[in-house]
C-alpha cells in the first residue's frame, strides 16, 4: 500500500477502471498521478514539466478509446509516463528508469499498451499511418491516434508523413499537444503559426454552420457566398492562414483549440474525432510543469532532471565538477572573443549540449533550429561554405539523424564543419534510445573526416582549439563527464599522436576517450597481480597513430578498450589496419556486443556490456594465461 491518498490510483489497474469515474473522482486522481509523478521523479530523476502537463490529456485519451484494442502513440515517447500508471504499472512506478525498472519511454516488451517504441522526435505521425494501413490492409477496426508535441514538428519527418497520410484515404488522428515548448522555446514559423491559431477558436464550428447554407434553395448558394468572402476577410485579419488552414491544406480535418487541462472538453473533442470519417489533428493546449510551481517556474530545467528536493526543487547531487558540455561551450566563448567566424548550432538542445552558456555570450552566434538535426547539418555546411566556423553539438544519439547530410554535404565537400557529440557512450537511465554507442560505426567510414576522443577535460580544450587550425571536417565524441585521473601528467593533444602513460610492457592497452580512465584502473589491477602493462591514450581514433602501431612488438599482447559497439567501432579499425599493414593485430577488443544496452545506472550497465575495470582485468590475465 502507497497510503491512504492514493487510493484513487491504487484502484486503477487498466483504463477501463476510468469509465465510471466522474468529473470530481477524475480531478482527484490527477491529483494523486502529479503528486506521484513528482515523487518518483525526485528521487529517480526523469522527464517530469512533460508529464506533468499531459495528466488530463491522458485521461481523457483513454477513457474515449479502447487501448490497447485502439493504438496510442506517443511521439519522443517520455510524456508517457501517465500512460504507464494508468495502464497496470502504478505498483511498478517507483521503479522508474532503474536499473531492472520500468522504462522511461514506452517499451513493447513491457506492456501491450505500449503498441510502439519511442525515443526520438517526429516519428510518431509516420508509424500511425503505418499502422494505420495495416490494419486496412486487414480490414480490421481500430482507432489509431499520435500524440505530438508542438516541439516535435519542428522537425521535418513529420511533414513528410502528414503530407503522405492527407494524400490518401487512411483515417488517422493527431493530437497535437501544444504547451509553447519542447526542449527548448520552440523556434521558427511553425511555433508562430500555432500560436495564430490559438485565437481561432471556434472557427470550425462556424465554418461547419455557414457550409449548411449551401442547403437552402434559391437563396443558400449566394448567401454562403457572401458570408464566406466575409469570413475569409475577418480570418484574413485575425489569423495567418487561409480558409482550409495549414494542416487542412494537407487533408487533415482541424479541431481546436482546446484547454489541456479541460477533461470534459477533450473528451467531447476526442469523441468527434473517433466518429470523423476521415483524418483529423486536435490542437490542444497544455502548461509544461502543471501542477508543480517549480516545474512550471522552469520547465526547461524539469524537462530531464536529475533527482532533486521537491520543496525547493534544487538537484540533491550537484555535479563536483562542470559537465563536458558546459567545458566545451565556454572554450568555444574564450575561441570566439577573437574569431568572429564561429558560430555554435543546436537541434532544441541549448540546455543539454551546454551551449546556454555560449548563448549568454554570444546570443547572435547562437543558432537553435529546433528538432532538425538533418537541417542544422547542411546548414552548418553551407556555412562553412561561405567563410564560417561551425560547431554542431548534439547528443551522440541524435547524430544518427543526421547522417546522410554529414557524408553528402559536408564532408564530401571537405568543409570546416565540427561536429560535437556529447553524451556519447552508455548514457544511463534513458536507455536504449539514448546511448551514444553508434557514432563511431557512422563516421570512421567516411573518407577524410577527422574523429576525435578527449580522455580529460583538458584534451578536449586543446582538441577545440586545434579544430580552428585546419579545414576539414571533424567529429569529437565525449561523455556528459567522466572521471578524472589524478595526478596525470598530460601530454599536450597533437593529432594522429598517441600518447603513453605508463610505462613499457608486453600488455598494451590501446584506450579510446572515456576508457583511458577505466584503463588505467586496469592497469592498477593487473600490477596487484604482478603483470606490467602499458595505456595508451589513442585520442586521435581517425586517422589512427600508424607509427605508433608499427612500433608494437610481435611478441605484445595488445588490447583495444572503447565505450562503443564492437562492430564498427574503433578496435575493428585498429585490427583492420593492423591485419593489412602486417602490424601486430590486437589479441581482444573490449566494447559492447551486439546487443541493445537497457537503462540503468552508468556503472550498473558499463558492468553488464563487461566493461568494468575488474572484468576487463580478470578477461586478460586469462587471456594471457591462454585459458
Amino acid at each position: 500500500m502507497k497510503g491512504l491518498t492514493k487510493s484513487m490510483l491504487e484502484k486503477i489497474h487498466s483504463p477501463r477502471d476510468l469509465d465510471g469515474l466522474s468529473y470530481e473522482q477524475l480531478e482527484q486522481l490527477a491529483g494523486e498521478i502529479r503528486r506521484e509523478l513528482i515523487s518518483t521523479v525526485s528521487v529517480n530523476g526523469g522527464h517530469l514539466a512533460s508529464n506533468l502537463g499531459v495528466v488530463e490529456l491522458t485521461l481523457a485519451l483513454h477513457r474515449v478509446f479502447r487501448m490497447p484494442e485502439d493504438k496510442v502513440i506517443f511521439d519522443v515517447g517520455h510524456q508517457s509516463y501517465v500512460h504507464k500508471m494508468i495502464t497496470g504499472r502504478y505498483d511498478r512506478f517507483s521503479s522508474l528508469r532503474s536499473y531492472g525498472g520500468i522504462a522511461g519511454f514506452p517499451k513493447r516488451s513491457e506492456s501491450e499498451y505500449d503498441c510502439f517504441e519511442t525515443g526520438h522526435a517526429s516519428t510518431a505521425i509516420s508509424a500511425a499511418l503505418g499502422m494505420a494501413r495495416a490494419r486496412d490492409y486487414q480490414k480490421e477496426q481500430y482507432e489509431v491516434i499520435a500524440v505530438v508535441g508542438d516541439g516535435a514538428l519542428t522537425g521535418g519527418m513529420c511533414y513528410e508523413a502528414l503530407n503522405d497520410a492527407g494524400n490518401s484515404r487512411t483515417k488517422m488522428i493527431v493530437i497535437l499537444n501544444d504547451n509553447e515548448m519542447s526542449i527548448a522555446p520552440n523556434v521558427g514559423a511553425l511555433s508562430n503559426y500555432l500560436t495564430n491559431l490559438r485565437i481561432s477558436a471556434g472557427w470550425q464550428s462556424a465554418k461547419r454552420k455557414v457550409r449548411h447554407l449551401n442547403n437552402i434553395p434559391l437563396i443558400g448558394k449566394p448567401l454562403y457566398r457572401i458570408i464566406h468572402g466575409t469570413k475569409k476577410l475577418v480570418r484574413s485579419v485575425f489569423v495567418r492562414d487561409s480558409e482550409s488552414g495549414f494542416f487542412e491544406a494537407l487533408g487533415f480535418a482541424y479541431f481546436g483549440p482546446i484547454n489541456g487541462h479541460d477533461l470534459a472538453g477533450m473528451e467531447k473533442a476526442f469523441g468527434q474525432a473517433k466518429n470523423y470519417k476521415g483524418s483529423c489533428v486536435i490542437h490542444v493546449l497544455t502548461k509544461k510543469g502543471y501542477g508543480y510551481e517549480k516545474a512550471e517556474e522552469r520547465p526547461e530545467a524539469f524537462h530531464g532532471t536529475p533527482p532533486f528536493y521537491i520543496e525547493t526543487g534544487n538537484r540533491i547531487d550537484k555535479p563536483s565538477c562542470p559537465s563536458w558540455g558546459h567545458i566545451m561551450a565556454d572554450t568555444l566563448s574564450e575561441m570566439s572573443e577573437s574569431d568572429s567566424r564561429i558560430i555554435a548550432i543546436t537541434a532544441a538542445m541549448k540546455l543539454g549540449t551546454g551551449l546556454d552558456h555560449f548563448g549568454e555570450r554570444f546570443p547572435d552566434r547562437l543558432l537553435d533550429v529546433g528538432i532538425a538535426e538533418e537541417h542544422a547539418a547542411t546548414m552548418a555546411a553551407g556555412l562553412a561554405a561561405g567563410g564560417m566556423r561551425p560547431y554542431v553539438a548534439v547528443y551522440s544519439s541524435f547524430y544518427q539523424r543526421c547522417y546522410d547530410q554529414m557524408l553528402h554535404d559536408v564532408c564530401m565537400q571537405k568543409l570546416p564543419v565540427v561536429f560535437l557529440l556529447d553524451r556519447s557512450g552508455i548514457g544511463g537511465e534513458d536507455g536504449q534510445t539514448h546511448h551514444g554507442l553508434f557514432d563511431l560505426s557512422l563516421s570512421l567510414p567516411v573518407p577524410g573526416l577527422t574523429v576525435l576522443a578527449p580522455s580529460s577535460s583538458r584534451e578536449l580544450i586543446s582538441m577545440l582549439r586545434w579544430t580552428l587550425t585546419q579545414d576539414g571536417p571533424c567529429v569529437i565524441r565525449y561523455p556528459k563527464s567522466v572521471k578524472e585521473i589524478r595526478n596525470r601528467q598530460e601530454q599536450d593533444f597533437v593529432p594522429s599522436r598517441w600518447s603513453v602513460m605508463t610505462g613499457e610492457s608486453d600488455v598494451i592497452l590501446l584506450a579510446a576517450g572515456s576508457m583511458v580512465p577505466v584503463a588505467m584502473d586496469v592497469y592498477s589491477i593487473l600490477g596487484k597481480n604482478t603483470i606490467s602493462a602499458t595505456v595508451v591514450n589513442c585520442s586521435t581514433l581517425k586517422p589512427l597513430d600508424e607509427d605508433f602501431l608499427s612500433s608494437i612488438p610481435k611478441k605484445a599482447a595488445v588490447f583495444t578498450l572503447e565505450e562503443h559497439m564492437l562492430t564498427g567501432g574503433f578496435g575493428e579499425y585498429v585490427s583492420s589496419l593492423c591485419l593489412e599493414k602486417g602490424f601486430n593485430v590486437p589479441m581482444h577488443c573490449f566494447g559492447v556486443k551486439d546487443v541493445y544496452i537497457q537503462h540503468g545506472n552508468h556503472e550498473q550497465l558499463m558492468r553488464d556490456a563487461g566493461l568494468e575495470a575488474a572484468a576487463i582485468a580478470e578477461k586478460i590475465r586469462k587471456l594471457l594465461k591462454g585459458a
